[in-house]
């Protein structure tokens, strides 16, 4: 599958630290292809937002997460593929934020949006990169907004 161009800033991103690029390599490849986009979308995204500062890059769960730990800016991103739903990934947040819930206020009738902390990205559809970035943005200054 070929992923849509990402935003200005994505070509920069640096490489994974070495337990997270080994649970990168563990997905297939489709799954590994989709959640290398949307870190690249994640890091991209964290550029153009000069008060978040640099991320912290690490696993929670076993999974690949992003942390504003200098700025303390923002919610944890998760991102994540399971061998139970193999057709998609997910973008989480903690969730004990709102931040689901004013995701589904702009974005309802465009991404799916399960419970309080997911994002579900079927695996067989483009990226919808802009509401995506955009609900990047309000994780990565969810700190800042409340």
């Amino acid at each position: 599958m070929i992923e849509p161009e990402l935003p200005l800033g994505a070509s920069g991103v640096p490489a994974p630290p070495p337990a997270v690029q080994a649970v990168f390599d563990g997905y297939p490849l489709s799954a590994r292809d989709r959640l290398l986009a949307l870190r690249a979308l994640v890091f991209g995204t964290a550029e153009g937002l000069p008060k978040v500062g640099p991320l912290t890059e690490t696993l929670k769960w076993g999974e690949p997460a992003y942390l504003t730990e200098l700025s303390k800016s923002g919610a944890t991103v998760r991102l994540a593929w399971s061998r139970k739903r193999p057709d998609v990934t997910g973008l989480f947040v903690n969730c004990r934020t709102s931040l689901v819930s004013t995701w589904r206020e702009f974005y309802g009738d465009e991404l799916t949006l399960v419970g309080n902390r997911e994002i579900r990205l079927p695996l067989a559809e483009p990226l919808p990169l802009s509401p995506l970035a955009h609900c990047i943005a309000m994780a990565l200054t969810y700190r800042l907004n409340r």
